[in-house]
């Protein structure tokens, strides 16, 4: 099983690419504004206020609102909520233009499926159902996936390690015999072992990882890979849990 923004899903590029474009369009007091800084500030947002929602402080349609509410701001400009709403819709227009999947996404599933006959593929997600469904159609992975688990349905988010055994309960599989894939290391990799499923790290950037969760990774015997493409070899060999250098 597999995260998908940033993990199978290039959410993040498509993320850079949207906010600058959508700035450019609204001109005004965005007109200005430094596409370094700006991308800084909209993840940093996104962060902040997605987090905000699985709290459950924030519904998903207000934790948009309240993003585009704060950056707005940031620039001087102050929306209602019904402005917000539509800020934020017409910034999501040019993220979904740049849908895309990882270059290595259906390479590593094909990989997957010749060196362990049978395999199954599914997905768990902290976001919104509907909103992830609608990526999946678009790049044409759904039809690969056998199962989608949201933590808005489950009732529970990751690092819970309610919704990774759930998962495991959907695909009538004991965890010792799932392996979850994610970008994030306490959400995703640490959260899956925790479980007893077997945790894999995707760190496309290099991250810096601080010496609490290296040790419970190493403890877990989370892996560590760089691309997905090294994800067969990785499981084949089960290598323990080394932090990048």
């Amino acid at each position: 099983m597999f995260d998908l923004d940033d993990t199978v899903f290039a959410h993040r590029d498509a993320v850079d690419r949207g906010i600058v474009r959508h700035l450019r369009q609204l001109g005004g007091p965005f007109a200005s504004a430094d596409p370094s800084e700006t991308v800084t500030l909209w993840h940093a947002l996104e962060e902040e206020h997605y987090h905000s929602y699985l709290a459950g402080e924030l519904d998903f349609q207000g934790q948009r609102r309240a993003r585009a509410r704060d950056f707005a701001a940031a620039h001087g400009v102050y929306l209602a909520e019904a402005e917000a709403a539509a800020w934020y819709e017409a910034y999501f227009t040019h993220y979904e233009s740049g849908w895309r999947l990882h270059d290595d996404t259906l390479p590593c599933l094909s990989a997957l499926g010749a060196a362990y006959p049978g395999v199954r593929f599914g997905l768990i997600t902290n976001a919104g159902l509907a909103s992830q469904v609608q990526k999946l159609r678009f790049t044409g992975l759904a039809e690969r996936l056998e199962h989608v688990i949201a933590s808005e349905a489950a009732g529970f988010a990751k690092p819970d390690p309610r919704i990774f055994l759930h998962a495991c309960t959907v695909f009538e599989v004991a965890p010792s015999d799932a392996v979850y894939v994610g970008d994030r290391l306490r959400t995703d990799a640490i959260g899956a072992a925790a479980a007893g499923l077997t945790g894999v790290w995707l760190d496309r950037r290099s991250a810096v990882v601080d010496d609490a969760d290296a040790s419970e990774a190493a403890r877990l015997g989370v892996i560590r890979v760089t691309d997905l493409l090294a994800l067969p070899e990785a499981l084949a060999a089960r290598r323990p849990f080394r932090p990048a250098p």
